[in-house]
């Protein structure tokens, strides 16, 4: 999760999010060189009178300065799209999670078993344990398997909301009326943290995501210990 003075993302926790920020840096370091070519540019220009003829009317550098800035849109969108395609292709969930948004907290249905549902509310600061975080935990974790491919159902009952986990590479709105979808995977067990990221009411910031991504065979005893208490 975020610490305080943080300047970059969080750690990344599944592959997507490893792409975006290959991406950012990939991205970031083009606009950087860009940014010292054209202060470079500014810099001589200021700082010499001399002019050459030969420079004033050239077919040669028009040409250049429109290949060039081509060439670099190229490098920035060809891997973008390549992340916009990884991010819509979902191969063989092994369970699908349907989350609805409600004023001002979060529903969560596991499709694939029956009745296992739960309501997802966030603790109130006098209601918290110590180690837990203000503003962040929830009465019920959404619980997924760690190292399993998970297709995300995402809705909304009432208005907008926005289904936001930053370390696992995931935001997507919830629409009341639409169904949109998301892919989900976790490289590794532990608890994230996310919130929703549409202004969606008073209580907005009061409507927190915890996952808590856990090995195969213990989701297998969650999801019984959960439908027998239902």
């Amino acid at each position: 999760m975020a610490y305080p003075s943080q300047l970059g993302f969080q750690d990344a926790a599944s592959p997507l999010m490893e792409e975006l920020l290959h991406f950012h840096d990939h991205a970031l370091m083009i606009v950087l060189l860009i940014s010292v070519l054209v202060l470079y540019i500014i810099i001589i220009m200021v700082s010499t009178t001399l002019t050459d003829k030969l420079t004033l009317d050239s077919q040669l550098i028009e040409i250049i300065w429109t290949i060039l800035p081509a060439f670099v849109l190229a490098l920035i969108a060809l891997p973008s799209l390549r992340i916009l395609y990884l991010m819509d292709e979902i191969n063989d969930p092994h369970i699908t999670v349907k989350a609805i948004g409600h004023q001002w907290y979060w529903n969560y249905e596991y499709t694939d078993y029956k009745e296992l549902s739960f309501e997802s509310y966030m603790v109130p600061t006098q209601d918290l344990s110590p180690g837990q975080l203000r503003l962040l935990e929830v009465d019920h974790r959404m619980v997924i398997p760690s190292n399993s491919p998970i297709r995300m159902l995402i809705t909304a009952e009432d208005v907008l909301h926005s289904w936001a986990i930053p370390s696992l590479g995931v935001k997507m709105d919830a629409v009341p009326g639409r169904l949109n979808q998301a892919t989900l995977y976790t490289n590794r067990t532990g608890v994230f943290y996310g919130q929703c990221s549409e202004i969606c009411g008073a209580n907005h910031s009061f409507m927190p995501i915890v996952i808590e991504s856990i090995p195969l065979n213990y989701f297998k005893d969650w999801a019984t210990l959960m439908m027998e208490d239902e």
